[in-house]
């Protein structure tokens, strides 16, 4: 399969690469990264990629606007998305021809070809595969991307998704492209003033149930008051992993913006995927999220995180 997305690349002159809305950095850093690795490959390539923009992120790279695309004439890859109101793009039906690549559970076909593998950390981790098995060309400007990609999504090689094979793919960008783990986490996790108030606040405001569930509303008036954004607050979600206490974690975020709530939630054991999936959501089986059209459906969602937390304590 490889092969064949390679083949499709190479046919075509203009690539549009989408991830899902609300891009983390392993969505950014595949989606970045393989635009700079085809436009490495292929120079005259015009290659786009597209999304909404996050100004917590903004050291992964520039984003486009999908106005000036030629739908007809344009390959669509896909990266980090399981379910098509999931991506962040106006319409995928404009584009003949579509690559999915992802590392999520399967939920839905919607692309002539689809790689996926959820065995694997991240979409990063399988953008390195594709170029180790085909002559698409890695520089060092994509290799950092990755590195990010997959130090975040494996939140710095803890979480069980760290193989073996995903050390030595890390271990390999370093020796064989310069990438320097230092220097990029300090673009990853230095924070502002204000964002160390914001984790603050998360932290004394957050509720918990009575069978291990933290959850907190966060409104556009209180992002606005530590001068966030609502894709930046749904990443937030990470602060939660460490605290003794929490079996399950979730955050509502309201988003002005994109007229919806930011629904992220994330498991120390118990799965959630198939509760997100209730709420036309998904996700891996600890990590998941939803969008809501507001807060309304949030304690009902509390409501059944927390019965699915005290059906794994029972079991455990």
């Amino acid at each position: 399969m490889y092969k064949e997305i390679n083949k499709l690349i190479k046919k075509y002159n203009s690539i549009v690469i989408a991830r899902h809305v609300g891009g983390d950095i392993d969505a950014l850093g595949s989606q970045i990264g393989l635009k700079e690795i085809i436009k490495e490959t292929y120079p005259d390539k015009k290659v786009y990629a597209v999304g909404a923009y996050s100004s917590r992120f903004k050291f992964v790279g520039p984003l486009e606007k999908e106005d000036e695309i030629d739908f007809d004439n344009s390959l669509l890859i896909v990266l980090d998305t399981p379910k098509v109101s999931r991506i962040d793009i106006e319409d995928l039906s404009k584009y003949k021809t579509r690559i999915k690549i992802d590392h999520h559970p399967f939920e839905e076909k919607f692309c002539d070809v689809e790689l996926i593998n959820e065995e694997k950390s991240s979409a990063c981790e399988m953008i390195i595969d594709l170029v180790t098995n085909t002559k698409l060309k890695m520089n060092k400007s994509a290799a950092e991307k990755l590195y990010m990609g997959i130090v975040s999504d494996t939140n710095r090689f803890l979480y069980p998704s760290s193989s073996s094979e995903t050390m030595s793919l890390a271990s390999k960008l370093i020796k064989d492209y310069g990438v320097n783990p230092p220097e990029l986490y300090e673009k990853m996790y230095l924070r502002s003033i204000d964002e160390i108030r914001f984790i603050g606040y998360i932290f004394q405001n957050i509720k918990v149930t009575e069978n291990g569930v933290g959850y907190i509303k966060i409104t556009d008036e209180i992002q606005k008051q530590f001068g966030m954004d609502a894709a930046s607050t749904g990443n937030m979600i990470g602060e939660l992993s460490y605290v003794d206490e929490l079996l399950a974690w979730i955050t509502f975020s309201e988003d002005k913006k994109q007229n919806m709530v930011r629904v992220s939630i994330r498991s120390r054991g118990p799965v959630i995927n198939t509760l997100a999936m209730q709420y036309n959501g998904g996700g891996h089986k600890l990590a998941s999220g939803i969008r809501l059209p507001n807060f309304d459906l949030a304690d009902e969602i509390v409501e059944k995180l927390d019965n699915v937390c005290e059906e794994y304590m029972e079991k455990h």
